[in-house]
């Protein structure tokens, strides 16, 4: 894969993750590494406070739907490092169950954590392919010194001097006693294992603490409770671990968040009472380095000239009372934003920055920031045509066009870009229930395409001649390319020059256009925006948008 570690390699001056990891180890006070399986988990590790990360070979084995038994490929492990690697800069600890085979194969492997900056490998002295240690009893143990070979094999292949080889002392899960367990931590330290881990699946922790005081702290003592969980991490320390490791929680975790989200789905068939369950979509954007690539497009990609957007914002809105008495209805507030002002955020959240904003009623209390009034001082006698051509008059380059009294969820603005024709609607083919937006189209939506492929186009506005309904309504937000721009101006001026401009709406404009055999694609949505005409529509709005 293709590395992005520049992104998270030590910052000059600072010690590297291998260095910070034998840290960890060394020092006074008792360290943690917290389970991490992907890049996505070893973020949010990262983002909790953590100083390290356990990659468990258990939670990367069940991750991808296959048992801890070595099933896992060796290069599957690596990728999967590899991406943890990359996405977080925390020292990782790696589980390498047995060291995949021999020494050979073990010394392979460690050549091959050091390339990628995973600081340290874990592994235990079980046969391979290794059975996970909670599973069965008395487990067959490798042959000692066959494992301290295997040690030795990694300290001389580490290319980085503060690698660790933490040795796994499997004895008293085993059943073998507190005796070989020492024993074979004792051969193990002497091979060159950095650090001991003492293993055991008893809910007590007499065992563990037993070893750790007649270990004296020779190496370091690496513990994971997950069996003798109730036991206070306070012992820990006053029995001299160095470490302690929560081994398979954010795995655990996630698998009971998702058998309750399904479950809850499944029998719901609904999303109400889930969404607010779950991390928002912009969390999910955000670990993944959204704003990192933006940031990046703006610096490398070749600059363009900025789309242009034309706001049709001239009316009163006499039906919101006296929420319009001073102000016109775009500048309405839906939870603490007008609706203007949330547009002007959605498009420049798509890199749209000249706003011109066609103002009439009370045009003095528009006044965001960075946009562009248009007056029409005929605002009352006009309607969308007129001050959309007032609009577009020095537009000559690429536009969205949106009716002022809208609020929409960003993910709109992209679906604009679905189709390549030069003129693009969006309609929503839930809101046929009436009024002057409704759109006819050569397909409705949900129709299978046949063998040419031919995506919906614009008919006309209005029901059906036949009585039958209309495939959808108009939301009020459209783009035009260079060339849609230009041929929108034109039947706006013939329709001034004729006449029939002053009162006509935006889609009398666009229906001239189809009828003379413009292609002017439709783009069907489903719900995520709200026309804004009376004050159940605002509730609705500042709920659900």
């Amino acid at each position: 894969m293709q590395s992005d570690r520049a992104n998270t390699a030590a910052a000059p001056g600072q010690p590297s993750t291998f260095t910070r990891l034998r840290t960890l180890l060394s020092r006074p006070e008792l360290a943690f590494l917290m389970e991490a399986h992907s890049g996505l988990s070893a973020k949010i590790v990262e983002e909790a406070g953590f100083e390290g990360i356990w990659a468990s070979g258990l939670s990367m084995s069940a991750s991808l739907g296959v048992r801890d038994n070595n099933e896992l490929s060796f290069s599957q492990v690596l990728d999967m490092l590899e991406y943890m690697s990359d996405a977080s800069s925390l020292p990782i600890l790696v589980d390498g169950d047995t060291g995949y085979g021999n020494f050979n194969n073990f010394r392979r492997f460690v050549r091959k954590l050091c390339q990628i900056d995973v600081a340290g490998v874990c592994i235990e002295d079980k046969i391979f392919p290794k059975t996970n240690s909670f599973l069965g009893e008395n487990q067959p143990l490798a042959d000692i010194d066959e494992f301290c070979g295997k040690i030795k094999a990694g300290k001389d292949t580490q290319t980085h001097p503060d690698f660790q080889v933490v040795a796994r002392v499997e004895a008293l899960i085993a059943g073998r006693g507190i005796e070989e367990a020492l024993a074979r931590a004792h051969a193990y330290a002497e091979a060159g294992a950095d650090a001991i881990v003492m293993h055991s699946k008893k809910s007590a922790p007499d065992e563990i603490l037993d070893f750790c005081r007649q270990w004296d702290n020779r190496v370091p003592v690496i513990l994971i409770p997950t069996k003798y969980y109730r036991t206070p991490t306070d012992r820990f320390r006053e029995a001299g671990a160095s470490m302690v490791i929560w081994a398979n929680h954010n795995l655990r975790a996630s698998i009971k968040a998702m058998r309750e989200t399904c479950a809850r789905l499944r029998r719901d068939e609904t999303l109400v009472g889930v969404e607010d369950e779950v991390a928002v979509l912009g969390d999910v954007f955000a670990l993944a380095g959204a704003d990192e690539l933006e940031q990046a497009e703006k610096r490398y990609l070749a600059a363009r000239s900025p789309s242009t957007a034309v706001i049709l914002a001239a009316t009163r809105g006499e039906e919101l009372g006296e929420l319009t008495l001073d102000r016109p209805k775009c500048m309405v507030p839906v939870r603490g934003t007008s609706l203007l002002g949330r547009q002007i955020e959605a498009l420049g959240s798509r890199g749209v920055g000249d706003a011109r904003v066609v103002v009439g009623y009370r045009a003095d209390a528009v006044d965001l920031e960075g946009i562009a009034k248009i007056e029409n001082p005929d605002h009352e006698a006009t309607g969308e045509a007129y001050s959309l051509a007032l609009g577009l008059a020095e537009v000559t380059g690429d536009a969205i066009v949106s009716f002022g009294d809208i609020v929409y969820r960003p993910s709109l603005l992209a679906m604009l870009e679905d189709r390549d024709e030069d003129i693009v609607l969006l309609v929503d083919s839930a809101g046929i229930a009436g009024g002057r937006d409704l759109v006819r189209a050569t397909r409705p939506d949900g129709d299978v395409l046949d063998s040419t492929g031919d995506e919906p186009l614009l008919v006309g506005f209005g029901a059906r001649e036949d009585g039958g309904k209309a495939d959808g309504a108009f939301i009020g937000l459209m783009r035009t390319s260079a060339a849609g721009t230009r041929k929108l101006r034109a039947v706006l001026e013939a329709m001034g020059k004729e006449g029939s401009l002053a009162r006509a709406e935006l889609g009398t404009a666009l229906a001239r256009l189809a009828e003379a055999g413009e292609k002017i694609a439709v783009v069907y949505v489903h719900g995520d925006w709200h026309n804004i005409n009376d004050l159940m529509d605002l509730a609705q709005a500042r709920d659900e948008v």
